[in-house]
């Protein structure tokens, strides 16, 4: 019997503890090796310390080159049944060559967000406007659309941008799955920290992703020095990896205002501070500092970008506001209300 063999090449070497993006990816892997597959995965880029061990898992791992002739040898020997692309830009660089060495292998592309989406509503921002259906339709558009049509199939992360391929762009649904975070159900709350045992508000986020450091510099300059009056006693923690020196530089810890670095375990983190706050401005796909907070039961007050897709017909556990002065009220509501707290 033949073994099933599928090769993922990866933008980056997966990091779990860095991103929502490492934790997806490890996700996708544990799910095609729970199904019987040889799972190679090749990347171009360099490994860092927080890489994560996929040998460990029984995942083989090739280095690869761009534009470099050697893939294509490296692909026509191991023959892959499923070639999985990790966003659009690696479908771009090495999609050509799968299909020339490889013509029968099924070609998948998972999204991880829609980057057009992301870039749009950056933009949108960035020039104080409100986003329009014709702003989707960008170069990076055209690019992600086109990768989307060159695959077999397309995973989404997000019910929302699955309604927007297929109404904005007319994309045949038999090319797109849906397929969120593959998260096991909260069984248990007996652990979690008391409303008593926790203090002070959090954001966490890798800052390589330009929607947290957007998020980060809204909390310092908008949000915070209004919630610190009210709450003088209270810190505001910021996690998350890879810092720039223009994000460490805003740690002032005589306002209470931290910039704690990488989170050696987002959940543990999260769970130890009373409330999440994540007033992001524009961005996509599904944000996984929302499902941490959501397993250790630690409320967050985001806006509506920052809840998209995640809630359904259910309340948030928190609060969702759009108003900059609401955001801040809301947050000293649910930092100081024990009743309010409890039922978020």
């Amino acid at each position: 019997m033949n073994e099933k063999k599928l090769l993922i090449i990866g933008l980056v070497w997966p990091e779990p503890t860095s991103s929502a993006a490492g934790t997806r990816m490890i996700q996708l892997i544990e799910l095609f090796l729970e199904e019987g597959y040889q799972i190679t995965f090749a990347c171009a880029a360099a490994k860092s310390e927080f890489s994560f061990n996929l040998a460990a898992i029984g995942v083989s791992e090739q280095t690869i080159k761009l534009n470099d002739q050697s893939f294509n040898e490296f692909i026509s020997i191991l023959k892959p049944q499923i070639v999985m692309f990790d966003r659009f830009v690696m479908e771009e660089q090495y999609g050509w060559r799968i299909h020339q060495e490889c013509p029968e292998a099924m070609t998948i592309l998972d999204t991880e967000d829609l980057h057009f989406l992301r870039q749009a509503r950056q933009k949108a921002t960035k020039d104080g406007l409100v986003l329009k259906d014709e702003d989707l339709f960008n170069d990076i558009a055209k690019r992600e659309i086109a990768s989307i049509l060159r695959c077999d199939l397309s995973l989404i992360i997000s019910e929302d941008e699955m309604n927007i391929l297929q109404s904005q762009f007319k994309i045949d649904p038999s090319l797109l799955h849906y397929l969120p975070f593959l998260e096991e159900e909260i069984t248990t709350t007996n652990q979690w920290l008391s409303f008593e045992e926790r203090a002070d508000f959090v954001f966490i986020g890798n800052f390589l992703h330009e929607p947290n450091w957007h998020t980060v510099q809204f909390l310092k300059t908008e949000i915070w020095p209004s919630l610190r009056k009210q709450i003088p006693q209270a810190k505001l923690n910021i996690y998350g990896a890879y810092p720039s020196q223009k994000v460490l530089q805003l740690h002032n810890p005589k306002e209470n205002f931290n910039i704690m670095g990488r989170a050696q375990n987002a959940k543990e983190t999260i769970a130890k501070h009373r409330v999440l706050l994540a007033p992001i401005q524009f961005g996509a796909g599904v944000k996984g500092k929302f499902i941490d907070a959501m397993q250790v039961g630690t409320p967050s007050i985001t806006t509506t970008i920052g809840a998209e897709a995640m809630k359904g017909n259910l309340e948030w556990n928190g609060f969702l506001e759009d108003d900059l002065e609401l955001f801040v009220s809301k947050a000293v509501e649910l930092y100081q209300d024990k009743s309010k707290w409890l039922i978020a």
